[in-house]
């Protein structure tokens, strides 16, 4: 994986506390439960997300985000 060079896109609240999961390694089905959504809407925004940011599987979005949720000082 290259660089991210383009802007990083604009996260909603939802998006960001989903991210934040992932980031800290949880399952589709774990992050279901702590969202109260279902594994399906799971695994739909996770698509969504990865089509916003370019990213082509869930260990790129997770550097991605975990880039953008924490970015360097």
């Amino acid at each position: 994986m290259t660089a991210h060079t383009a802007p990083l896109p604009a996260f909603t609240a939802r998006e960001k506390e989903l991210l934040t999961h992932l980031t800290q390694g949880s399952t589709d089905h774990v992050i279901a439960r702590r969202m109260q959504l279902s594994p399906h809407t799971v695994d739909t925004y996770l698509r969504r997300l990865r089509l916003k940011t370019g990213t082509s599987n869930r260990i790129q979005l997770a550097i991605l985000a975990h880039t953008a949720l924490h970015p360097a000082p």
